[in-house]
């Protein structure tokens, strides 16, 4: 009588299960992609809803009913999908899936195709709300590749994201879901920001040099529209040399109060800075002196000189700060470090949103960045001399 030999203890039965690196790599991806795909598209859905019940229950609901009326709204040709939608309903009913009380109704149960159905079977109804039913129609067929891709949980391309969160923002735009950031007119205001952002306090944007930012947020983007410029840096290159002199004299003929600190010229700071970069004796110290000669000609282009001030330091440089608007809730502010081998062009960039952030119910988060360089700012202009 023969006996089955033990198998080895490193022998392996059947395939190999563990996920290697670019496994892990790649389900990542696609996991990031989908998140930020859902968000945008859980937006959509939601001001959607809002927006038929809005319009079509004063119409339906008081002859047929608080269950009935989206029923009778889909009319004959959405019967299928709208009994579809009832039973699902009692299913989540008899299994417990309703958490929200809220939830308990038809309209909650619809797809956004389903409600698209019924924006455009009653658009005569809709259309004084809205200006082109085209728009809204061809938005949300932008979105249906995404909307298929994400509920079966496939790779979704970043192509395609990108286009579904353009045709997001563009439709809770139509559909009059204006945001509740005061800043969002000059940074608008990514859907997973708003969500999650108080993750990184209120950076909202992270560049590797001020080349890529001005890609995404152009100067004009930064500094138009200013009530309030308060500015600190070496030469301040990323105003002085990206926001032509006439748009700050228009700028500031507009109401706009701008202060300007820039090192002084003739500090030893300059020395100091220029023996780091390895630039030639003076070269640093002669740019700065254009920069601030320039600033000089716009100030003495305003018939209020007074709204615009220029003041120098003589302190070691720390970073550079432009804080538009920092005095209220829809401040922004760009921000970089000085390196020691890198020039402020080649330097990593944050851009900060001003505003308290409302974290958990009852508890306001004010821990953030902007704060720390308004008080940075303000304790070297109150250290600084001014520019005659």
């Amino acid at each position: 009588m023969s006996l089955a030999r033990p198998m080895d203890a490193g022998a392996t039965i059947g395939p190999e299960l563990d996920w290697d690196a670019d496994a892990w790599r790649e389900v990542r991806t696609r996991a990031q992609r989908a998140g930020r795909a859902y968000i945008w598209l859980n937006l959509v859905e939601q001001r959607l809803r809002a927006v038929v019940a809005a319009v079509l229950r004063p119409i339906y609901e008081p002859v047929h009913g608080h269950d009935d009326w989206v029923v009778a709204a889909a009319g004959p040709a959405g019967q299928e999908w709208v009994q579809r939608a009832v039973a699902v309903r009692e299913v989540s009913r008899r299994k417990g899936y309703l958490l929200d009380p809220a939830d308990d109704n038809v309209l909650s149960f619809l797809t956004l195709p389903q409600l698209r159905e019924l924006m455009v079977q009653h658009w005569p109804c809709f259309e004084p709300y809205f200006d082109d039913r085209r728009d809204v129609e061809l938005a949300l067929d932008e979105l249906e590749v995404t909307r298929n891709v994400v509920s079966r949980n496939r790779a979704l391309s970043e192509a395609v994201l990108g286009q579904a969160e353009r045709a997001s923002a563009k439709l809770l735009e139509i559909l009059g879901a204006g945001g509740d950031v005061p800043s969002a007119r000059r940074l608008p205001v990514d859907a997973v920001e708003d969500l999650v952002g108080d993750r990184y306090a209120d950076v909202v944007a992270v560049h590797t040099d001020r080349v890529r930012l001005l890609r995404q947020f152009p100067a004009e983007d930064i500094f138009g529209g200013a009530r309030r410029l308060d500015a600190v840096g070496i030469g301040l290159n990323l105003l002085v040399q990206n926001f032509s002199g006439r748009r700050l004299v228009r700028l500031a003929e507009g109401g706009c109060r701008v202060r300007l600190l820039f090192l002084n010229p003739a500090s030893s700071a300059v020395k100091r800075r220029e023996r780091e970069l390895g630039m030639k004796r003076g070269e640093l110290s002669r740019a700065v002196e254009m920069n601030i000669l320039h600033m000089r000609r716009v100030r003495s282009r305003l018939r209020d000189p007074g709204a615009f001030e220029i003041q120098v330091y003589d302190d070691t440089p720390r970073f550079t700060a432009y804080l538009v608007d920092g005095d209220g809730s829809d401040g922004i502010a760009v921000v970089q470090s000085y390196l020691r081998r890198a020039r402020g062009m080649e330097a990593p960039v944050l851009v900060l949103r001003n505003g308290q952030r409302v974290v958990k119910p009852g508890d306001v988060d004010d821990s953030g960045l902007f704060p720390t360089y308004r008080e940075e700012f303000e304790t070297n202009w109150a250290d600084s001399r001014p520019v005659s």
